[in-house]
Parts: structure tokens; sequence; C-alpha cells
């Protein structure tokens, strides 16, 4: 857990709280979002995304958009990376941008390994754990088709995948974040990992839960070892459903609990989890974080569904030590101060969420906090 508690009778979400080596004025994170507006061809951040992410520097910890850590590891439109010195400089451009904003913001390393698409890779086939077909749905230039079964990684590309994730992290360092979160949830490559669907191996990599989480915990040595684990986080959906592959039946979910208590070992900053379906305030979702703090001893931030009342609940009851907001912050850049004075929220233009023909700032900056700034 972090080593602050919120001050009595005061609103949670607005009480400073530690997580490992960072330090946050407040406990509402922007919880990463794919925005899509790297449209250009290095799949480089631009002056946009520079804009973008300052406007919402009042987040007590603003955590990236997905970023690929290779070419390899591409699998949505226009999404940036953090492979090459182009884009490691547009990254730099944006957290100089949220660090003047008085902001602080760590990167989230990707890679959608299975649920890739040959289109993306010269007609090649993406690759996963095994050669699984995970059946899910993926977003290509030509638009949305269905994933095909990929090839299996070998053992020297597992270590080379593990060795993209160390460059990347060793970019996110020069670009000048606070720290990085490794995207572990939903359908992507280390969840497919984990998932025993999806993972059927018998090498170091599979075989067994234990087995199965290896790659992820060597991700972690590859990443702690550039920054030390008090700035390194991992972002996982254990109650994440989409069949056939990922059902969260009792067998996963005890693997998840096991998962948890290893990385309670490891001195990660935070761990940063996903709620079940709907979110929120639901009595499913104060069981998973009941679950999620029996078995994880450090610091959890909490996601999927939140609202300021469900936020500040779920910290009043000592669940969670800071709260991520996703779709809020998209049309509220000021999130924070609305939370604070009880302001209404702003609707967002779901059209304009992922930049499908949008162009610019239409739907991304030009969301007017209260004060019209």
């Amino acid at each position: 857990m972090s080593d602050q508690t919120p001050a009595p009778g005061a609103q949670p979400l607005l009480q400073p709280v530690r997580l490992g080596a960072l330090d946050l004025p407040n406990r509402v994170v922007m919880a990463p979002m794919t925005r899509a507006r790297a449209d250009n061809e290095e799949l480089a951040p631009t002056a946009l995304h520079a804009t973008y992410y300052s406007q919402r520097a009042g987040a007590g910890l603003i955590v990236s958009e997905g970023t690929w850590v290779s070419t390899d590891a591409i699998g949505f439109v226009n999404v940036p990376g953090l492979y090459t010195d182009a884009q490691t400089a547009g990254w730099a451009k944006v957290t100089e941008a949220v660090h003047s904003a008085g902001g602080r913001i760590v990167s989230q390393l990707g890679h959608v390994g299975a649920v890739s698409h040959p289109d993306y890779h010269g007609g090649r086939l993406p690759a996963g754990p095994s050669a699984v077909n995970p059946h899910e749905m993926s977003f290509t230039p030509e638009g949305p088709k269905d994933t095909v079964t990929p090839r299996a990684l070998s053992a020297s590309e597992i270590a080379a995948t593990i060795g993209a994730y160390r460059q990347a992290a060793t970019n996110a360092l020069r670009a000048g974040f606070d720290g990085l979160e490794i995207h572990a949830q939903v359908s992507h490559l280390v969840a497919q990992f984990l998932n025993p669907r999806l993972n059927r191996r018998t090498d170091a990599y599979g075989g067994s839960g234990e087995k199965r989480a290896r790659f992820l915990l060597d991700i972690l040595d590859a990443v702690s070892g550039v920054w030390g684990s008090d700035r390194v986080a991992v972002k996982l959906s254990p109650y994440w459903r989409h069949e056939p592959a990922f059902t969260a039946d009792d067998e996963q979910l005890a693997e998840y609990d096991q998962l948890l208590k290893r990385l309670g070992d490891s001195g990660l900053a935070y761990l940063h989890l996903l709620g079940p379906e709907p979110g929120g305030a639901s009595d499913d979702t104060l069981a998973a974080f009941s679950r999620y703090r029996a078995h994880y001893r450090g610091a959890i931030v909490a996601n999927l569904g939140f609202t300021r009342a469900s936020g500040n609940d779920l910290l009043e009851r000592g669940l969670a030590d800071a709260v991520s907001f996703g779709a809020p912050f998209i049309a509220n850049p000021d999130l924070v101060d609305r939370f604070t004075h009880g302001r209404p929220l702003a609707t967002g233009d779901r059209d304009t969420y992922f930049a499908s023909g949008v162009k610019g700032p239409e739907g991304y900056t030009d969301y007017p906090a209260v004060n019209g700034s």
C-alpha cells in the first residue's frame, strides 16, 4: 500500500499519495487511452500530443497511451512508438510540456502480439506465445479484420522482445518520463502469455501458471534494470472477459491471485488493476478489489468505470490508493478541478475518440476547461 492515507473528512481523491518513488499531489490518475493521433510515417508524437497531455497535467499522474516497443508490436493505426530516435524526441517534447504545466507522466509500453495482423508486417504472420488464433478483432489500415492464427515466438524471439522492452525503457528515460507502466491487460501479448488457452508452450514460458508469468517477470527485470522497480508499474485485467480465449474463470483468477502475490515482492511503484464490468460502484467491483487487496501488498491504482463518488468510496474503504479515469479526461482536461468544486462533467464526442477520419485538434485538444482555457 502507499505510505499516505487520506485526511479524515477530506475528499480522498484530492489527497496526496506516494506510489513508489512517485509523489502525487492527488489520487486522480489519467488512464492510458489510445487516441490514434500519430498521423505520420514515423509514428512519432507531435506538438498536438504535447498540447493534449499538458492540458491534463492537473492529474496526479498521467499514464501515456499504450506505446509500441518495436515494429513487431504494432496492431492499431496511428499509435506512436518509442523505439526510434524520432519517436523519443517527440515524447521528450510531450514530457517537457507536462512538466512545465506541473504534471507527472509515465510511459505505458505495449505489444499486441497475436492480435496484430499480416497487414502490419508486410504479409508476415504476427507472433504470439503459441500458434493459436485468439479470435479477436485486429484494427488494420484497411479497417477491422479478424485475427489469424499467429506463429509461435521462438526462444530467441522472446529474448529479442524482452530486449525491445529494455530499449524502449531506455528511450523513455531519455525522453524525460517519470516512470514506466507495462501494458499487460486485455488481449495483448503479455496477457496472451498469462492465458493457458493461448499459451500452450512446453518450455520455460509455458506449462504452468508460474511459467506463464515468466515473460512478464522477465520484462520487469529488464526495465527495472534501467529505471529501478519503484518507478515501474504493471497494468493487469484479471476479470476481463472476451470469448473464447478470455473467460476470467476460477482457474484463471486463481493464477492471477498467485501472480499478484509474486508481484508484491517486486517493489513496484504500483499495480494498475481493472475491475470487472460494468465497473464503478457495483458489488462485483468491490469484491474484485477486496480480492486484489488480499493478494497484493503494494499500492493499487483502480480502473474501469469509476465516478467521483465511486472513486472516493473505494479509497475510503481502503481498497485502492488511487483511481484512474479514462473517458472523463477526454472532454474534461480540468477533471481534477471539476472534482474539487463539484462541477458537472462535459460529454465527449465518441466519433472522435480514435480519430477515425479526424485530423488535427477536433475532439482531442479543443475541449475547454470550465474557465474557458
